[in-house]
């Protein structure tokens, strides 16, 4: 009898500042795929675990192994379902690593695990800051977070779509990116059909931004790079 083979689920990564709408939008997004029909799951946040287990934070020596539970945990989801929610990635403490120890030494495993990521939805700081207990350091560490996760998408050439948004608003932003996602196989045998009739390239890219990005320095999505904004 021919084995089946494992699965390599499709993975969505959930990162950005504390106190951003990560864990609800995870959760919320888990929800509405399931009425879907997907096999999906949550890779809760390690960190969190960590804290409620041991009453404390971690302290520097103890972010590698906790980044790498995490990372484990995440292969583990994706071995077993088909589409996996990582709340946050190793990137997270790698950033925070850098914020709080200033230790850098985290990011070239985290990013090398990160690249398993099929999307990365980065989450904006357009939510108030709400405490949650010992994980939160105080919305002034957003923006500082914030600009280092970016940074470090940018530098491994991930590319990221922003969710922005109020309540329902911010559900419907990530799906609209997660379907985009979902399509991608269909997509390409639809580019290919369309390359074979002589008529490739008149299908418009789709584009993870507003439409005043272009022209505004004071919207949240500017920050994105050209190449990435453009990207299909």
């Amino acid at each position: 009898m021919k084995m089946s083979s494992p699965c390599q689920g499709r993975i969505v990564a959930l990162v950005g500042a504390e106190s951003t709408g990560k864990t609800t939008l995870a959760h919320d997004l888990f929800r509405a795929l399931l009425v879907r029909g997907h096999d999906a799951v949550i890779v809760p946040e390690t960190l969190r675990e960590f804290c409620d287990t041991l009453g404390r934070t971690p302290r520097a020596d103890e972010q590698a192994a906790l980044a790498a539970e995490h990372s484990r945990r995440i292969r583990e989801a994706a071995g077993r379902h088909t589409l996996v929610l990582a709340d946050t990635t190793a990137l997270m403490t790698a950033v925070y690593s850098e914020l709080l120890f200033d230790d850098r030494s985290l990011y070239a495993e985290a990013m090398a695990e990160h690249a398993r990521c099929e999307l990365t939805l980065l989450t904006s700081l357009d939510l108030a800051w709400v405490a949650d207990g010992l994980q939160r350091d105080g919305p002034h560490v957003r923006e500082p977070v914030d600009r280092l996760v970016r940074q470090a998408l940018i530098d491994a050439s991930q590319p990221f779509g922003i969710v922005a948004g109020q309540g329902d608003q911010r559900l419907r932003h990530a799906l609209a990116m997660v379907d985009h996602m979902l399509d991608a196989p269909a997509r390409v045998r639809r580019n290919s059909a369309t390359g074979a009739t002589g008529v490739a390239g008149t299908a418009p890219r789709w584009r993870a931004v507003c439409a005043h990005c272009d022209d505004d320095a004071a919207c949240e999505q500017h920050w994105l790079t050209r190449g990435l904004r453009n990207g299909g």
